[in-house]
């Protein structure tokens, strides 16, 4: 018989960054045992509505103001990853400490995102086992197989010189994330415990116990340089509430009016700045003679007139529209991605900002999707990208190939297979 145990999950980011913990967590609870999330208070009800236990943790979004106007800055390449640490996390450090401290009590074990950056430091204070994790393959920081970084895209020139030369030139973003990390260091020392050189949102990430990459073989395989307990789970998917029976009827409707549609998402956060995207996308499916069904994440009637090929949902499970797709198009964030993949369909992918441009990378390599940048995705460009994905059979067949394998991955159950272990 298992062994009921109290496991918190602390995370912090978008919905991408929160739906693959209640995955694993759904997995947990159905086993025995009794999981909890700490996060933004933002996302109690996307938590609780589950079936999972929830516990606020600080910073609070609403601090922040608008929240167009805090993804416009997070997504700048060169100035975003550093608002997104020193201005958004580090002033509220020990506040995220005090509400982890206290989600924790009685916790068994403790599972962190990489920018849950009070969670090593508790886990070491109060000896809690820990288990680290990673949604994408940019997380692993390898030089073995290195990602594509929005703001040093230069890198990957450097690494075709070998992997020596890559390390080496890797000291200079260290350099800079060592800065931003002052406040750490400094809750460290007040909490008593010993200095150290480790940057904390690099290698300082990986616990020593187990690490969980949940992120399907096909992104990226295991690598020389990934810490030694690394687990490789797969995507643990989740996508939300089932939409209402009215919601379900006009998909429906839609769908059986015509061939298969064009699908178009951006996520839970690139919705924010789409601007004319959305036009754009329904001006280059009417290029091409395609119906489309445009995810837009505001009620459909804020885009105005849309012509009878195109229909406008403010939300829809993934996985419940895009495997009937005729293609998918969306931004390449790591939760959107893994439903895409595992619907067996070709993309086209916009990056935004973040792993995005790596993901989207990685999955043109495997003969599956173009890409273009958000900021160059106009009608012209997306019909012309398009096009030869629609014609070209070979993006299908090999798309099909992929997705039955990421289909056939369970990463919750692989993930919650771990975490037991952990326990033991």
């Amino acid at each position: 018989m298992t062994t009921s145990n109290r496991i918190v999950f602390a995370t912090f980011g978008s919905l991408g960054d929160l739906h693959p913990y209640v995955a694993i967590a759904q997995e947990l609870a159905r086993r025995g045992h009794r999981p909890l999330i700490a996060t933004f208070e933002e996302f109690r009800e996307n938590v609780e509505s589950a079936g999972i236990a929830f516990a606020p943790m600080r910073p609070d979004m609403a601090r922040f103001g608008d929240k167009a106007a805090i993804v416009e800055r997070l997504i700048d390449p060169w100035r975003g990853p550093e608002f997104l640490v020193r201005g958004m996390f580090m002033p509220y450090l020990r506040e995220s400490y005090e509400d982890l401290a206290r989600a924790c009590s009685g916790t068994d074990l403790l599972v962190t995102h990489p920018l849950a950056l009070a969670g090593p430091l508790l886990a070491q204070k109060e000896g809690l086992r820990w288990v680290s994790s990673g949604l994408a393959p940019l997380t692993m920081f390898s030089a073995e197989d290195p990602s594509l970084f929005p703001a040093a895209q230069w890198m990957l020139w450097v690494r075709k010189l070998g992997v020596a030369p890559y390390r080496w030139i890797f000291g200079i973003p260290r350099a800079v994330i060592r800065r931003w990390e002052k406040p750490l260091r400094e809750l460290r020392a007040e909490l008593g415990l010993p200095a150290t050189d480790v940057i904390a949102q690099l290698e300082g990430q990986f616990s020593p116990r187990m690490h969980l990459a949940l992120f399907s073989r096909v992104l990226a395989a295991r690598q020389p340089d990934w810490p030694s307990a690394t687990v490789l789970c797969g995507f643990p998917r989740y996508d939300g509430a089932p939409p209402d029976a009215r919601t379900r009827d006009e998909l429906e409707a839609f769908l059986a009016a015509g061939e298969p549609p064009l699908v178009v998402g951006l996520g839970s956060s690139a919705v924010m700045v789409a601007g004319d995207f959305w036009r754009a996308a329904i001006a280059a499916s009417e290029r091409l003679g395609r119906r489309a069904i445009l995810l837009t994440g505001t009620p459909p009637g804020q885009l105005g007139a849309v012509p009878p090929t195109v229909k406008v949902f403010e939300y829809l499970p993934y996985s419940m529209v895009f495997p009937r797709a005729l293609a998918i198009v969306h931004s390449g964030g790591i939760g959107t991605l893994a439903q895409a993949l595992a619907a067996g369909r070709p993309q086209l992918i916009v990056p935004v900002a973040f792993d995005q441009p790596d993901n989207a990378r990685r999955t043109a390599a495997l003969g599956i999707a173009r890409t273009i940048p958000f900021r160059k995705a106009t009608a012209g460009a997306m019909a012309s990208e398009l096009a030869p994905l629609l014609d070209n059979a070979t993006y299908a067949a090999r798309a099909m190939q992929v997705g039955e394998i990421v289909a056939k991955e369970d990463g919750a159950r692989a993930a919650a297979d771990a975490l037991e272990k952990a326990l033991r």
